[in-house]
């Protein structure tokens, strides 16, 4: 009579859903026992991304008192909240300190082995250090579960799948590319989880091309410089001789904004305020749909302008020219942009404290130098800026806008798929790397063993050698024989290598147009491609429609991830103590 539950991937993802079994199972689970299978090859807890085994030169872009995972009362969910030490406070260290990622592996294994040991005595959780090659079964009938190396299936009640960040499959580009490299002995690595990479091909002293300037340059940047043996000595750089020479460009041209490094003050805007519940729910009430750039974006430049002028005109008002109660009703009832900016023109009246949303996601567009040196010095200067800035609190309503994009975020969850742009724009202005990281990019710069290459990177192969050109530098061009595409793998279905998402989508499930597995926003149920929601298959993750900012997150701001773990873990306990009942009628 024991019930089987499979969960594929046992990193943060599927740790937060076992903490949530283990919360609501008191209420819901009544059966006389359950068997929960964690099927991961790495160790559950930090899985693959956040494994103890990988370099300790590695660090999280969040601080430690920025990461928990443990719901509090600002999580809208259904089932009891459960709380539990942040990082910092579990590892005794400083809140502000940016940890490396063994020890956030140490804190998800610790949130791990809590959450099974708070599951009732008869619920009982095995791992399977396995990769799940494959879920068949009958819609209504129990499912199985197909390990490599293993000639049996595992049965399963239902299968939940929390498989995190995926390989893929390169793309049409990236193909031509990589064939170009075996051709001419070049080398080409594609995206990759940069901890994952064999980087020993990039030789010393020698140019390496690099597309991303995200997290994962950061990353590579690291592995390249202090994990071949290099040092910081202030603001200096002194280099083994084992470096290559970076040369780093993309399509901002610039590197991701710096974390901020001071403490929120004063009064919190009042989020949501323009994009909140009701809109979402009348955005997917239009029987048409909706067109992201269309209808969804003017509600969220208004609130992250709300944000931007609620904490300029609280905490700043000698740099204002009305009062905020007048602003507010004024820029409530503004019924367009060229209004907004009226408005905005007469009540700020330095430019500089305006936000200009489309200027910072094109920093260097329009922008010329004569030089590849000039540029450098000038990326420099952009880069000392945005440092100075994040650690300026008079500056501080670009705390205000993050806070903006966290609450926008929490929103646009429950609308589905909107697109890659969002990701990458919520990403560049709230989850960039810690200051200390771009001040060893300028300390790279300096030394010559970082060079930037413009904005729009353009990448050819010809003449046996890579080749990097941008608009930012008209002229210029840099040849290298080695290319690294510096960014995690697009998650998409179809494309993942994984073959047990392959496998779902021919067998029926649906995806959206930029590819993400399509699942049920109330319960994470994989739909099909009729809108069917499965009865005994869920997803949650990355690669899924309803994919959230991350899976552990900041205390105190609703963690949408927590949200949708709840919702999936009643909705499972729920379906198994009913099917229990119906098998016990029979």
């Amino acid at each position: 009579m024991r019930q089987q539950l499979v969960v594929v991937g046992a990193g943060p993802r599927g740790t937060g859903l076992l903490e949530r079994l283990a919360a609501n199972a008191p209420e819901l689970y009544a059966g006389p026992g359950l068997d929960i299978h964690l099927v991961d090859p790495h160790p559950p807890g930090g899985g693959r991304i956040w494994r103890q085994a990988q370099s300790p030169l590695l660090w999280m872009n969040s601080q430690a008192e920025d990461v928990t995972m443990f719901t509090d009362d600002t999580v809208a969910m259904a089932g009891p909240v459960r709380e539990g030490p942040t990082l910092h406070e579990w590892a005794r260290l400083d809140g502000r300190t940016f940890p490396d990622r063994q020890l956030q592996g140490r804190y998800l294994r610790w949130v791990y082995e809590r959450a099974v040991a708070d599951l009732p005595p008869n619920v009982t959780v095995h791992h399977h250090p396995h990769r799940a090659l494959r879920v068949d079964g009958p819609r209504e009938g129990r499912q199985r579960v197909w390990l490599e190396g293993r000639p049996h299936p595992l049965p399963a009640d239902l299968v939940i799948l929390t498989l995190g960040h995926l390989d893929s499959e390169l793309d049409a580009e990236q193909n031509e590319l990589a064939a170009y490299a075996r051709e001419h002995g070049l080398v080409h690595l594609p995206p990759d989880f940069t901890a994952d990479s064999d980087l020993t091909a990039l030789a010393p002293g020698e140019p390496v091309l690099v597309r991303g300037f995200g997290l994962a340059f950061v990353d590579l940047m690291v592995l390249l410089t202090e994990g071949r043996g290099g040092r910081y000595e202030g603001e200096t750089y002194r280099p083994s001789g084992r470096e290559p020479v970076l040369y780093v460009g993309s399509r901002r041209g610039v590197p991701y904004h710096s974390k901020i490094g001071y403490d929120w003050t004063g009064d919190r805007p009042p989020l949501p305020r323009f994009l909140g519940p009701a809109e979402v729910a009348e955005l997917l009430a239009r029987p048409a749909g909706f067109d992201f750039r269309r209808d969804v974006w003017p509600l969220v430049e208004k609130e992250l302008g709300f944000a931007h002028y609620h904490r300029l005109f609280t905490a700043h008002p000698g740099r204002t020219a009305m009062a905020w109660a007048d602003f507010e009703e004024k820029y409530a009832a503004a019924g367009g942009p060229d209004e907004t900016r009226a408005l905005v023109a007469a009540a700020v009246p330095d430019p500089a404290d305006r936000l200009d949303l489309t200027a910072l996601d094109h920093p260097l567009d329009g922008v010329r130098y004569a030089s590849h040196d000039d540029f450098q010095e000038g990326l420099r200067d952009y880069i000392e800026d945005d440092l100075r800035r994040r650690h300026d609190p008079a500056h501080s309503p670009d705390l205000g806008v993050f806070l903006g994009l966290l609450s926008v975020y929490g929103q646009l969850v429950r609308l589905g798929d909107v697109g890659s742009w969002w990701h990458g724009f919520f990403s560049y202005l709230a989850s960039g790397p810690p200051g200390p990281r771009l001040r060893q990019m300028l300390a790279l710069s300096r030394a010559g063993l970082l060079r930037f290459v413009g904005a729009g990177m353009a990448v050819t192969a010809e003449d046996g050698v890579f080749r990097a050109t941008s608009p930012t530098v008209p002229g210029f061009s840099v040849e290298a024989r080695a290319l690294v595409e510096a960014r995690l793998p697009a998650p998409t279905v179809r494309r993942a290598r994984d073959s047990l998402l392959r496998e779902l989508h021919a067998d029926g499930a649906a995806e959206t147009p930029d590819g993400l597995l399509r699942v049920d926003p109330g319960d994470g149920r994989v739909l099909d491609r009729a809108g069917r929601p499965h009865p005994r298959r869920f997803a949650l993750g990355p690669y899924t429609d309803t994919r959230a900012p991350g899976a552990f997150t900041r205390p105190r701001t609703g963690g949408p991830a927590f949200r949708q773990n709840d919702a999936t873990a009643r909705a499972v306990l729920a379906f198994l103590s009913g099917s229990l009942v119906k098998e016990l009628a029979r």
